[in-house]
């Protein structure tokens, strides 16, 4: 039987959803690994429990659940970095996370400095269309690795 290494992406995405367990006692559905010109992005989809869920069907309450994951996030995070230099090699510099109550998706973004946008799509973009830039543009960021909340790859995108 050949057995492959997993990807740095893959590592990364599997400590995400371990960290995420053991910090919030909830499992993500699944998980989102990308990485560009030295900035990583970790998406959590599903990570809220039910009762942020309901908490955060009102206005005031979406805020409480976003501003509980930050602070939670905040004093949480440095294992998860160090877990992240030691996969990478690469230091982490900053660290901040945003949450999406109406969805459940804990977004983790892991910068160098740089200006990071990041936009939740309403639904899928097809993988055959997913493609890198035209020769003088920026460069697209890659899906590097997705994984389900069991750690088992989903999609992986080159």
């Amino acid at each position: 039987m050949i057995t492959s290494s997993p990807t740095i992406a893959h590592q990364i995405a599997q400590a995400a959803v371990a960290f995420e367990r053991q910090r919030t006692g909830v499992t993500p559905r699944s998980v989102a690994v990308v990485l560009g010109e030295g900035t990583l992005v970790v998406t959590l989809h599903g990570a809220l429990s039910p009762a942020e869920q309901a908490l955060a069907r009102t206005p005031a309450g979406a805020a409480r659940v976003q501003e509980f994951h930050r602070q939670l996030f905040a004093d949480a995070a440095g294992p998860f970095r160090e877990e992240i230099r030691r996969i990478t090699g690469v230091e982490v510099r900053e660290a901040t996370a945003e949450v999406e109550p109406a969805t459940g998706t804990v977004i983790q973004v892991f910068t160098t400095g740089t200006a990071v946008q990041v936009y939740l799509l309403a639904g899928a973009v097809d993988a055959g269309s997913w493609s890198g830039a035209d020769p003088g543009q920026p460069p697209i960021t890659r899906m590097l690795e997705q994984v389900t909340g069991d750690g088992k790859p989903r999609d992986t995108l080159n």
